[in-house]
């Protein structure tokens, strides 16, 4: 990112560009296609329909289980520049006309580490997407578990699968996003999970550290490796999708399985 708000410089290719162009452009780099992190808020306004967006367990926010110094101010802190409760914002909302339960996942807020009141908010997705019949889109971006709750925040992997198979035996489609990072163990429960996997452009997705495997294996990784189109290459995302088209594939794939737009008829 640039020093200033007059000038984006992409860390890809170092093209300059004009910051309010950048924003116009979604935060893409018009020049590689690089795609820049997003805010809750910014993800949820180019995905959702205008004034669709009604937001689920708004006050919902963590307590300090093992008493880890400084927990309570750091969220604190966090919780007054994210506008947020936690690293997870949750509601329903249409795309393209399509009812949908939606999650979204803000690495501005402790990396979007899953601790006990993410695996909450998401485990009531999908509970919430089963009572209302509704299918599930969800954005992952995270650094992991939250060490600050030690055992509560790994309880929250078992938790979350869990209630993605409560959806699929209620028959109801579930669609994960991987976006810049999804790891650690949010990618090994729910963003592994979903019936059709997509992945942004270019975005760090993988469980433990590439040195750390390296160092473990005793052998030389791809420079691809934990990239989305190496994921794809391997059978791991079924599609790539630059955020310009996401609404749009989205809505495709919610016709497909067979769901309605609001009024009845295809959009």
């Amino acid at each position: 990112m640039s020093d200033n708000q007059e000038n984006f410089t992409c860390p890809r290719c170092n093209t300059v560009m004009d910051y309010g162009e950048f924003i116009k452009k979604r935060k893409i780099c018009g020049s590689c296609g690089y795609h820049s992190r997003l805010t809750w808020q910014e993800r949820l306004e180019i995905t959702a329909d205008t004034d669709s967006f009604t937001e689920l367990d708004a006050g919902m926010e963590s307590e300090n289980p093992l008493g880890f110094p400084g927990y309570e101010a750091k969220i604190a802190g966090l919780q007054r520049s994210c506008a947020a409760r936690e690293a997870v914002v949750t509601g329903e909302c249409t795309v393209e006309g399509y009812p949908l339960i939606i999650g979204i996942m803000d690495s501005n807020f402790m990396m979007a580490s899953m601790g006990s009141v993410v695996g909450e908010k998401i485990t009531r997705v999908f509970e919430y997407a089963v009572e209302k019949k509704r299918p599930v889109v969800l954005f992952t971006a995270s650094g992991g578990a939250r060490m600050q709750e030690g055992i509560f925040s790994l309880m929250q992997m078992a938790k979350t699968s869990g209630a993605v198979a409560r959806l699929g035996k209620a028959g109801q489609l579930y669609i994960t996003v991987l976006t810049d990072p999804t790891t650690g163990g949010v990618t090994a429960s729910f963003a592994s999970l979903g019936d059709i996997i997509l992945a942004e452009p270019g975005a760090l997705i993988g469980f433990a550290g590439k040195r750390v495997i390296q160092d473990t294996i005793g052998e030389k990784l791809p420079e691809n490796f934990q990239t989305a189109e190496f994921l794809q290459e391997h059978g791991f995302a079924d599609m790539i999708v630059c955020r310009d088209e996401l609404r749009t594939v989205l809505a495709r794939l919610l016709r497909i399985h067979n769901y309605k737009p609001l009024g009845g008829a295809d959009v």
